[in-house]
């Protein structure tokens, strides 16, 4: 893409996905997403209907008069943005690819947490890291964070999602809200995901086109695997390899769910057909209840 092409597209996905997070999603991002705690803020006198528990019996003592301790939220956060470049991601079939939507995703939690003071870091991945940007805060910031979703020439083809898990949770000391946007088409990371759901708060975006679930019946096509690049020809309109096809995808979609449901991760199904706004929507309501 070039740089010019790249910049355009950069700005169209600042002015859609800040206007998102101004009119509906900050307001929730702030409220389900807390602070680590409360910090000591200030000591002033005691007022009528004050906690008595707060009373700092020093401060008192020492003037006369009871005073207490005023704590405030510690609401700095960090995010991480933990996104697959595999080959699939390239894939699309209506007006996006699973990584253009990986990108406009990205910036409405990136702008999302700039607009609560929060830090802001990427880890893009494949089955090797591919890119790891630390967090950090402001508005160049986040747009290097779409930039580098949106234009990423990812080396490696294939999918590691353990590995990834592996290095985030290596990396990142500190308890954060890590989003992980891919399609899941990978094995052998339940184990992890359960480890860094312990330790953070992780949270899965699906990527998913509706041509991998449902293959037209067009009769005889070549179909090309973007992560090995093997090839292999499909009779569609064969009605057992359809229903093989159905099944398979039935299944896929039944073991990751079963396998998050198992880690109690958090999930949010995106198909790049349809407008991401209405799952993103109902996942924050669906934890503001949970609080």
């Amino acid at each position: 893409m070039e740089t010019k092409e790249l910049l355009k597209q950069v700005r169209q996905i600042e002015i859609k996905t800040k206007g998102l997070v101004n009119h509906v999603f900050s307001g929730e991002y702030h409220s389900i997403f807390k602070g680590r705690g409360m910090e000591f803020s200030e000591v002033r006198e005691y007022q009528v209907g004050d906690d008595i528990r707060s009373i700092d019996w020093n401060v008192t003592a020492r003037f006369g008069h009871p005073y207490i301790k005023v704590f405030e939220e510690e609401r700095e956060l960090t995010v991480m943005l933990i996104i697959d470049l595999s080959g699939s991601l390239n894939f699309g079939t209506v007006n996006k690819t699973k990584q253009q939507i990986a990108a406009e995703l990205s910036a409405i939690l990136a702008f999302s947490a700039l607009k609560n003071n929060d830090k802001v870091g990427l880890i893009l991945f494949t089955d090797k890291i591919e890119k790891f940007v630390p967090p950090r805060k402001g508005r160049k910031h986040v747009l290097r964070i779409i930039r580098e979703v949106l234009s990423f020439e990812a080396e490696g083809k294939e999918t590691n999602i353990d590995m990834a898990l592996q290095f985030f949770n290596n990396s990142i000391k500190k308890r954060s809200i890590a989003f992980l946007l891919s399609d899941f088409i990978d094995e052998g990371y339940e184990k992890i995901l359960r480890i860094v759901s312990k330790k953070h708060d992780l949270i899965g975006l699906v990527l998913s086109d509706r041509r991998e679930k449902e293959i037209p019946k067009i009769g005889l096509i070549k179909i090309t695997d973007s992560e090995t690049g093997k090839d292999r020809w499909l009779d569609t309109s064969n009605r057992k390899v359809y229903e093989s096809i159905k099944k398979m995808n039935k299944e896929n979609d039944l073991k990751r769910k079963n396998i998050f449901l198992s880690s109690r991760l958090d999930n949010i199904e995106i198909e790049t057909d349809k407008d991401y706004v209405k799952p993103l929507v109902q996942f924050f309501k669906m934890r503001g209840k949970r609080l």
